[in-house]
């Protein structure tokens, strides 16, 4: 690998360096309204990203797994159920953590590839005459397959179907990225990480809980203490958290938060769109296809590629380390070997963008696929040249 060129992993992502250097700051005394200055920017930036008026902000040192577990444990208690799609990965993960915590997890199969399905949300809610399921869970994009959920759908299936369900969404790969409504979708746990959207390393936890999400934390029997929202709040009061805060990776945050904002959040989402569309223009040109299987559920934060039957995937990104010094995601779970993944997402330009079509281009001719050397590259050029002209237009 090398240092000087940008990573095309779905996470972490590529860090601006003012962002990077903000995160390298001098000791200070955490309990002090120095850090006040930091955290409170940090809590009402969140909010605006999610679109939200009112959801209680929480940041905690882990990654989005421990947002996970903090929307599990502050809400429920065991044997509660929990009404879950698995389409991919990190789906399976949640679903997994709920089960070693004891709750009854009634799982939708669906195959990787497509989007959560709503319909059968809403037949299952439907059924569930006595509410013995107390949570939804939706992954808003799938890692693992550059799946996207229609999160409005699952919301209108809980509507339809007349059920208190709390609604919990992963939004690690597409917060800070792509369009997300906590408020207008009636999200009452949304779930993202510091180093995806944020331009951030690991480390950050950061979850939006609805009034609604913050109730049930008052009745919630499964144990937590590190996870405790309850103490969380109690130290926000303060300016501090209830342990020894990640005081870097918060100022970091907020430089982050700041460049998002400034930038305009449509046209962040307008931004990550366009570079998505053009590795999309790529793929076909290749004569490759993606895992999602229709344009409605393609993801504009990461592209699972699929390589013909027979052919190892994970061949490229080796490769794409070994000989260029270049970072893509392997294929995950059931899609293993069937497909690499472009990340882009985060700090990202369609210049950058390009530079990794054309290593993954040179890769796939030296493993002796059928690709056609600057085909990919292209069909992308073709479509930024006109793709940014819309855009600098549209923000003129």
């Amino acid at each position: 690998m090398s240092f000087q060129n940008p990573v095309f992993i779905p996470g972490p992502t590529n860090m601006p360096e003012a962002i990077r250097q903000a995160c390298y700051m001098p000791t200070i005394d955490h309990r002090s309204p120095i850090f006040g200055s930091i955290l409170h920017p940090c809590l009402e930036g969140v909010r605006k990203v999610l679109k939200s008026e009112s959801a209680h902000i929480f940041i905690f040192p882990a990654t989005g797994t421990g947002g996970w577990e903090t929307a599990l444990s502050n809400t429920l208690s065991p044997g509660d159920g929990v009404l879950a799609a698995r389409n991919g990965m990190f789906s399976h993960r949640w679903i997994d953590m709920c089960q070693r915590h004891g709750l009854d997890v009634q799982v939708i199969e669906t195959p990787w590839g497509e989007g959560i399905a709503a319909d059968r949300y809403e037949e299952i809610l439907r059924g569930d005459r006595d509410h013995k399921i107390k949570v939804v869970l939706a992954t808003h994009n799938e890692t693992a397959t550059g799946v996207k959920s229609d999160i409005a759908a699952v919301r209108r299936a809980l509507d339809a179907a007349k059920h208190p369900a709390l609604l919990f969404v992963d939004g690690v790969s597409s917060i800070g990225s792509m369009d997300f409504r906590f408020d207008e979708w009636g999200v009452d746990v949304a779930v993202t990480g510091s180093q995806k959207g944020f331009m951030l390393p690991a480390g950050l936890a950061i979850v939006g809980f609805s009034e609604k999400a913050m109730q049930a934390t008052e009745s919630a029997g499964l144990p937590r203490t590190f996870f405790d929202v309850h103490d969380m709040a109690k130290g926000y009061a303060n300016n501090a958290f209830p342990y020894t805060p990640p005081v870097g990776l918060m100022n970091g945050l907020k430089l982050s938060l700041e460049t998002l904002l400034d930038e305009g959040l449509e046209n962040v989402f307008a931004r990550h769109t366009r570079i998505a569309t053009g590795v999309r223009h790529a793929v076909k040109a290749w004569g490759l296809e993606l895992c999602a299987v229709s344009p409605e559920v393609y993801s504009d934060s990461v592209s699972a590629i699929r390589t013909p039957e027979g052919f190892n995937a994970t061949d490229i990104v080796t490769r794409a380390a070994d000989e260029y010094g270049m970072a893509f995601g392997v294929g995950l779970g059931e899609v293993a070997g069937k497909v690499f993944r472009i990340g882009h997402l985060g700090s990202l330009t369609d210049a950058m963008m390009l530079s990794g079509l054309g290593v993954a281009e040179m890769v796939m001719v030296d493993l002796g696929l059928d690709v056609k050397l600057g085909s990919g590259v292209a069909a992308a050029q073709e479509y930024y040249r006109h793709g940014a002209n819309k855009a600098n237009k549209a923000a003129a």
